[in-house]
């Protein structure tokens, strides 16, 4: 790659779902590099076909990181480029990237953002939420008791909360968030920018209400308001 330093690990943004959603950086980029390291190597092949893309892909995953980061490592450290793409949107955000990151930032070797699509900010820019000052808590305990404590350290905060939820996991979800925050506005997204995209703005109970009736199914982001000011009232 010319103009670029070698040994470089490129952090690229894919699309969360529509394959539309991608910059034209990010597609020279993943041309260009030696290696793509993925999360998910089906989903990502996917993206690359449809690109006509055929660098070489490896599996990045939770589980085996640790070696795997060595080994990546390693190779950048003889000057091999490598992008790294998570299942969809930015890397390193709530996906198994985080310990590549680190293990290039002790060992010097440079590190390039390609910036891209967010499912926390598609979602956040939609939910008609305050956004002046908000907080992203990824996914919490998927015990109740943890969750239920993470949720009472946030109950009096008046950002707003993004929250990552699975769909066998959100009812469980929404009833401690409605047991310990109680009544809020919350808008429920799911599978954004894809064909079955859906955006639920109500309350807590109402969305309760809405997804007992409907099997929750597709990934989940979800945006909750925080506690309102007296200034509000």
């Amino acid at each position: 790659m010319q103009n670029t330093p070698f040994g470089t690990l490129y952090l690229v943004s894919t699309p969360i779902g529509n394959l539309e959603d991608i910059t034209l950086r990010a597609l020279r980029i993943l041309k260009e590099v030696d290696l793509i390291a993925a999360e998910d190597t089906r989903q990502t092949r996917r993206l690359l076909t449809h690109y006509n893309i055929h660098t070489p892909l490896t599996s990045y995953f939770q589980g085996h990181h640790q070696v795997k980061c060595d080994k990546l490592i390693d190779r950048m450290k003889t000057g091999e480029t490598i992008a790294l793409v998570s299942d969809a949107g930015t890397p390193i955000i709530s996906d198994p990237g985080y310990p590549l990151l680190r293990g290039c930032i002790t060992s010097e070797i440079p590190i390039v953002p390609i910036p891209g699509v967010s499912a926390v900010i598609t979602a956040a820019s939609v939910s008609g939420l305050p956004l002046h000052n908000f907080t992203f808590e990824g996914f919490l305990s998927p015990k109740s008791g943890k969750r239920k404590r993470q949720l009472s350290v946030l109950t009096d905060e008046e950002r707003t909360f993004i929250f990552f939820e699975s769909p066998h996991r959100l009812c469980r979800f929404l009833e401690d968030v409605f047991e310990v925050m109680g009544e809020r506005d919350i808008v429920v997204t799911r599978e954004l920018t894809k064909k079955f995209e859906e955006i639920f703005r109500g309350s807590v109970s109402e969305s309760l209400e809405r997804f007992r009736n409907v099997e929750p199914r597709g990934e989940f982001t979800i945006v909750i308001a925080g506690k309102r000011s007296k200034n509000d009232s």
